[in-house]
């Protein structure tokens, strides 16, 4: 292997290619070429072809909308079907306790953890693009469920328009409660679903984007650490308040650590044996990996358990320990989402859409590029949003994609979403069947299953470790969405995220990196002149490179970091030059004066000093004597490298349009190389091309300008036989002047 990537290295340090052609301008490079003639169609037009159907177009669609009718009839099932079998079960034996476990953290009742472990998990069989993520609950949108619910339905006062008064104990009272907890999270289920078909059928699968990686997993660390919180009082069996919102952290743990002394140590030690009994089987799962057929389903190992040993023991009556208590068997009759609630919860219902998606699809993107598969973004949004919103009526809350089960999916030998329609038909058996079985199910058990879950998330704080070698702004976008996410809620924690994350963005653009290219010996290849040690620079041309488009948010320091590295600041050459003017002028008429005594003295010394009479000096021209004395830079070129450049507004092209005519003005010539065709076109519409800035001024590489600044220069050099003198010479030719002037006046006087 070394052999040959020597080999291939050799091979590409020995080729060498010759290329002879003219310099390429813009304007002798277009006029070269031949653009394709395209018939330009009407609106009317491309609505009606948008609107014109047939049938491999309707079959393209269908197929895109329902994703199953491409590979199911292909579906290999010798191949495919044993390792699906074994995969569905694995998750499906996850999703149960999950989904119980997952609905205490949306502050529902467990069964309706059940309902969003079946009806969207199938329904993502028919409608999703990925083969390998395991759709159903998942612990940081049922987080974000449980604080909208919790502070819409407060445990303490019921919301304004809800009545209590029939109540008559406290079991009415939280039973009421829980209803009108359930109906928020379904009425969100609804609502994210549909923003989320919305955004799948406009095309919108990009947003995600905007949830860089950084501020993806410092959300969810924050969220993992609200969601360890969150299960304290169920793990140490104390009763307290369910806090969202702002600091609901800091006032989850002060009202836990208040409470301590009332811990209930059966509950405690109940949680903690299944915590380590999860970590151990967690622990040789991974180390055993590869020797073990399927992992060892120790969540539900642990869910029979603790349901055997709390009905055994009776640890309800006998140590007062709380468990899930009666799950309904069958499952519920359809119900339309509370409609009146959409107004409220709509920017939760956005945050869980945009949220849920992301997560989905990076885990999809990870599985699709590890099997050599592809993924449509949008057509994943658009089963999210039939699974969130169809889900709903059948008293689901939202869910996405969980990451421990899409790995056991993927690793158990799952192929196919077949996968995941066995789990989700395993969910069904245990609701329709055998659910009441689970009721004696301590909640300290599923506390200690969500705990145990949020291990990897955990893990996510070595980030900090990372970003601080790699990138110190992604540290910065990670530490910012953890504080925020922490203390002001996963909500308002994620609106702070993405808004900073957008300021790094501008910040980037504010502060570009800037350099003066250089040319590598006998080569056209330009490199930074800083950076290397054998990059030259050409005398008298400059060539400037910013890695940053051009608008309005940066054209001013483009324009001070392009004077402050080429050395070429035309303000301040026009300053100096009229400097210099004013002080020739003072010099003309100081002169005159002592020529008019001379004239009255009869061409005699005046105060012991000669006249000074030269006629260059009494008749010379204004431009003569301007140039005699103006101030020259030494740079007659300046090359925008605008390869980086991806886009040009409207005060960038007048900036860069004030620059050329502002050198020109001191002779300095600014040329543009490696302008993109879709950079010129822009230009072209905001009509920075006329008579003074031609696209001859544009140039397809830098080596073109190079060569063609330096043709101008040999030119110019050429047809100019007398040059203008040096500032260094001006006060030699200013004495001589002055000699032979007072030597021609002592001659005249003596022969008179």
């Amino acid at each position: 292997m070394e052999d040959a990537q020597e080999s291939g290295e050799c091979l590409v340090q020995n080729q060498k290619y010759h290329v002879e052609r003219p310099i390429y301008n813009q304007e002798i490079l277009q006029g070269q070429l031949h653009k394709r003639e395209r018939t330009p169609q009407s609106l009317r037009q491309k609505i009606e072809h948008s609107c014109r159907c047939s049938s491999k177009k309707a079959k393209s669609h269908l197929y895109s909308f329902l994703p199953i009718l491409k590979w199911l009839p292909r579906y290999p099932v010798k191949e495919y079907l044993l390792g699906d079998i074994i995969s569905g079960i694995s998750t499906g034996v996850m999703q149960l306790p999950q989904g119980l476990a997952y609905a205490l953290l949306a502050a529902v009742p467990p069964v309706f953890g059940l309902y969003s472990s079946f009806y969207p998990v199938f329904l993502y069989t028919f409608f999703g693009t990925s083969k390998h993520i395991s759709i159903g609950t998942f612990a940081v949108i049922s987080m974000m469920v449980g604080g909208v619910a919790v502070r819409q339905v407060p445990d303490e006062v019921i919301s304004v328009g809800y009545n209590t008064t029939n109540a008559t104990d406290a079991s009415d009272y939280y039973s009421l409660r829980d209803d009108k907890r359930v109906q928020v999270a379904v009425t969100l289920a609804f609502l994210s679903g549909i923003i989320q078909l919305c955004l799948g059928f406009l095309r919108f699968g990009f947003v995600a984007i905007y949830l860089t990686e950084p501020l993806v997993r410092g959300f969810t660390t924050a969220a993992a650490v609200h969601v360890f919180t969150s299960q304290l009082k169920y793990l140490l069996g104390v009763k307290t308040s369910r806090y969202s919102g702002p600091l609901s952290v800091v006032y989850s743990l002060a009202a836990v650590f208040s409470k301590i002394t009332t811990t209930n140590i059966a509950a405690l030690i109940v949680g903690l044996t299944c915590i380590a009994l999860l970590l151990i089987g967690k622990e040789i799962n991974l180390r055993f990996k590869k020797k073990l057929p399927v992992p060892i389903p120790m969540e539900i190992i642990v869910v029979i358990i603790g349901t055997g040993v709390s009905a055994g023991m009776n640890l309800t009556e006998s140590y007062g320990v709380d468990v899930v208590g009666k799950i309904p068997q069958g499952l519920s009759a359809p119900r339309v989402p509370e409609i009146q609630l959409i107004p409220a919860l709509f920017i939760d219902a956005l945050a869980i859409a945009i949220v849920g998606f992301s997560m989905a699809v990076s885990m999809a993107k990870i599985f699709a590029l590890k099997h050599g598969y592809t993924i449509d973004g949008n057509q994943e949004l658009i089963a999210l949003g039939i699974c969130n919103s169809v889900g709903s009526f059948f008293q689901s809350f939202p869910i996405t994609c969980s990451m421990s089960r899409s790995l056991v999916q993927e690793s158990t030998g799952g192929k196919t979403q077949i996968a995941g329609a066995l789990s989700s038909i395993m969910v069904l058996l245990v609701i329709v069947a055998i659910g009441y079985l689970f009721e004696p199910l301590p909640q300290t058990v599923l506390a200690a299953i969500v705990m145990v879950n949020l291990k990897g998330m955990f893990k996510q704080f070595g980030d900090v470790a990372h970003f601080w070698r790699t990138s110190k702004i992604e540290l910065a976008i990670w530490v910012v969405a953890f504080v925020a996410s922490l203390f002001l809620g996963l909500d308002y924690g994620l609106l702070t995220a993405v808004a900073f994350a957008m300021i790094t963005v501008i910040y980037r653009t504010q502060r570009p990196q800037y350099r003066i290219l250089g040319q590598i010996p006998d080569t056209d290849i330009y490199c930074d002149v800083e950076e290397y040690e054998e990059v030259k620079e050409y005398p008298g041309i400059k060539i400037f490179q910013a890695n940053t488009s051009l608008y309005f948010a940066n054209s001013e320091s483009y324009t001070s970091a392009l004077k402050k590295k080429t050395g070429v600041d035309p303000c301040a050459i026009l300053a100096a030059r009229r400097k210099a003017q004013k002080k020739h002028a003072r010099e003309i008429k100081k002169a005159n004066k002592v020529k008019k005594k001379a004239i009255a003295n009869d061409g005699l010394p005046v105060n012991g000093k000669f006249a000074l009479v030269d006629a260059d000096v009494q008749d010379g021209s204004p431009d003569e004597l301007e140039h005699f004395v103006e101030p020259k830079t030494n740079i007659h070129s300046l090359i925008l490298d605008f390869a980086p450049v991806n886009f040009v507004d409207s005060v960038g092209a007048k900036t860069l349009k004030s620059v050329i005519k502002e050198c020109k003005e001191v002779g300095v010539c600014v040329c543009i190389a490696s302008c993109s065709g879709p950079v010129m076109n822009e230009l072209t519409r905001l009509n920075f091309f006329d008579d003074t800035v031609t696209r001859e001024l544009l140039f397809h590489s830098v080596h073109d300008a190079v060569l063609a600044c330096q043709g101008k220069d040999r030119s110019a050099s050429q047809t100019c036989s007398c040059p203008l003198p040096q500032q260094g010479q001006m006060e030699n030719r200013i004495l001589t002047w002055y000699l032979t002037t007072a030597s021609c006046v002592w001659t005249r006087t003596l022969e008179q």
